[in-house]
């Protein structure tokens, strides 16, 4: 009985070893589409269940915001964080907004901009990655005694319109905006498996 007891502990742990190996390689496959080296200083979220991934500053926290998904804030400074919001849509593509300068204009102007703010877009740069279009632009939005600086990534895919803005404060934007344009270049969108 020893023998046999021994072989039947040897083969379930060899069994439970070979379904763990296989799982692991079944986890590391679906989910190295995410796996990315994350620059010194930085941190990596990323959302399996909606589809999405960006970098932040390590020593921001994770805060809630509003109408938002995700976001994270520096601990000690109001008014710089990042944070991703998405709606349905019935468009495949960014690009089916229409031309890129009108679409980010009619964005900047019309959405992000309160009444009492001068939109300034900067500059616009569309971008390719694993044939999904992103469009990341900057821009300012200024109102008596306030300005605020950010950049924006926009995108479509898994039927949403996805956008993500990292902000800070405009007197510190030139000190930060490398850093900033970071997160904004980091943002992907992943497929959805039904």
């Amino acid at each position: 009985c020893l023998s046999q007891c021994v072989l039947k502990e040897v083969t379930k742990r060899r069994l439970a070893l070979l379904g763990a190996g296989a799982l692991s390689t079944v986890l590391l496959n679906s989910s190295s589409a995410y796996a990315e080296e994350v620059p010194k200083n930085y941190r990596s979220y990323v959302d399996a269940n909606d589809g999405y991934s960006y970098l932040y500053p390590a020593d921001w926290r994770d805060f809630d915001f509003l109408g938002h998904d995700s976001a994270f804030k520096d601990r000690n400074v109001q008014l710089q964080s990042v944070r991703v919001a998405f709606i349905p849509t019935q468009k495949t593509d960014i690009r089916d907004l229409g031309p890129m300068d009108e679409a980010i204009f009619n964005l900047v102007t019309e959405v992000y901009a309160a009444p009492n703010q001068i939109p300034t877009i900067y500059e616009m740069q569309e971008r390719t990655v694993d044939g999904r279009n992103y469009w990341t632009f900057e821009y300012d939005l200024e109102a008596p005694g306030y300005g605020v600086s950010a950049f924006a990534t926009v995108a479509i895919g898994n039927g949403r319109y996805y956008t993500l803005i990292v902000t800070a404060n405009e007197r510190r934007w030139s000190r930060l905006r490398n850093r900033l344009k970071v997160v904004a270049d980091s943002f992907k969108i992943y497929d959805l498996n039904a």
